[in-house]
């Protein structure tokens, strides 16, 4: 079986904590964030364009670029896909009902999610085409491709709908957990054949499009420790993928790069981040539970780089751009990371609301989307 071309697929979407008061105390003086530091730009980023969408209130709201548009949603129902090199609105649409999770895409159908398992799916236009339930609230992004609408629900469940009519075609159910992370978790395409998605209790799978069945199943980590808290060992993010190697991170566990095609562990470290990852051909990124930033080889698992510049700033999900890490922080700064060995080479002010979303390419425009629903356009020169 080889379940992939090569292509490189974006974290598109992210992942963050909503609830993880158990795990840790904002008096813990440890968690103060670092002061920012001055340092002499060498990449020049400009912001080109601003827009808005409503802000994401208790949930994380990613937007997926595809092609030259950008689509984003804010929990007020609202949905918006914009050109994203001149920030211009194609369409917005307001749905009924508060949304809890968004935004999925192909470009020609959108789909976003609801606390009580609602599935909205939009047409070319922005109309929406159809709606379904799923057996669960829904706090991730959909994904949209391959002829299906796939959701998740928060206790791990995932559900394939059909396209065009919204019938459910499989329903795929993980081991259950007694406790996990009310988090974001995303899930990655692996060509037309297989959706990747990482579980509560560590672990990964390969699901078949077709038949919802797993292709195969390994854990990223285990669980350790003596309280449910302790135990506690989701993956974090969606998995990422480039040509047949795909990266995954949990919280309280490992960071690791598996054969796409096999499920077999090709490295694993300790690590644990409540975040995600980015992965080109190369270079695996990610930042901890510290917001300490790590880089490590993807074919070794050898660490490149660390940098604690930005230590409890709760950064983003990254992203990477050329030579560049990007990712956003709690005061809604867009810091740009040299690949090489993590220094700062530019930086950019937003509206001052956490970023926790991954920053997505649309075009030559990268666009960061804030808590408070704002989208940037920015562009590199």
């Amino acid at each position: 079986m080889n379940l992939l071309k090569r292509t490189v697929v974006p974290v598109a979407c992210a992942m963050t904590v909503l609830a993880l008061a158990a795990c840790s105390s904002t008096k813990d003086e440890r968690r103060v964030p670092v002061p920012l530091t001055e340092f002499k730009p060498v990449l020049d980023v400009q912001q080109v364009w601003k827009a808005s969408v409503g802000k994401a209130g208790r949930y994380l709201f990613s937007p997926v670029a595809v092609g030259d548009s950008v689509y984003a949603a804010g929990a007020n129902g609202s949905v918006k896909k914009i050109d994203a090199a001149s920030g211009k609105e194609v369409w917005s649409t307001k749905l009924k009902d508060d949304i809890s999770a968004g935004v999925g895409s192909d470009g020609n159908l959108t789909a976003v999610g609801g606390l009580k398992g609602e599935v909205y799916v939009l047409d070319a236009n922005g109309k929406l085409s159809w709606q379904a339930k799923a057996p669960g609230e829904i706090i991730s992004p959909p994904l949209v491709g391959n002829g299906l609408v796939i959701v998740r629900t928060i206790d791990g469940q995932i559900v394939a709908f059909n396209a065009q009519t919204g019938e459910q075609k499989w329903l795929y159910r993980n081991r259950a957990v007694p406790l996990n992370l009310r988090v974001s978790a995303g899930m990655t395409f692996a060509g037309d054949q297989a959706v990747l998605a990482g579980f509560p209790g560590g672990a990964f799978a390969a699901i078949n499009l077709q038949s919802g069945d797993a292709f195969w199943e390994t854990p990223v980590s285990y669980p350790k420790g003596v309280t449910e808290v302790e135990r506690i060992n989701d993956v974090s993010g969606p998995p990422t993928l480039v040509g047949a190697t795909t990266c995954a991170v949990t919280f309280q566990g490992q960071i690791g790069c598996f054969d796409a095609n096999s499920g077999r562990a090709m490295w694993e470290k300790a690590f644990s981040s409540t975040s995600g990852i980015a992965q080109d051909d190369a270079t695996v990124v990610g930042g901890d539970d510290w917001s300490v930033v790590k880089a490590y080889s993807v074919s070794t698992g050898a660490p490149t780089w660390t940098t604690d510049k930005l230590k409890n700033r709760d950064v983003s999900v990254p992203a990477l751009l050329g030579h560049a890490v990007v990712v956003g922080d709690y005061q809604g700064y867009v810091h740009f990371l040299s690949l090489d060995d993590g220094s700062f080479v530019s930086r950019v002010k937003t509206d001052g609301s956490p970023i926790v979303a991954a920053p997505v390419l649309a075009g030559n425009t990268l666009v960061v989307q804030t808590k408070d629903g704002d989208l940037y356009g920015l562009r590199p020169r």
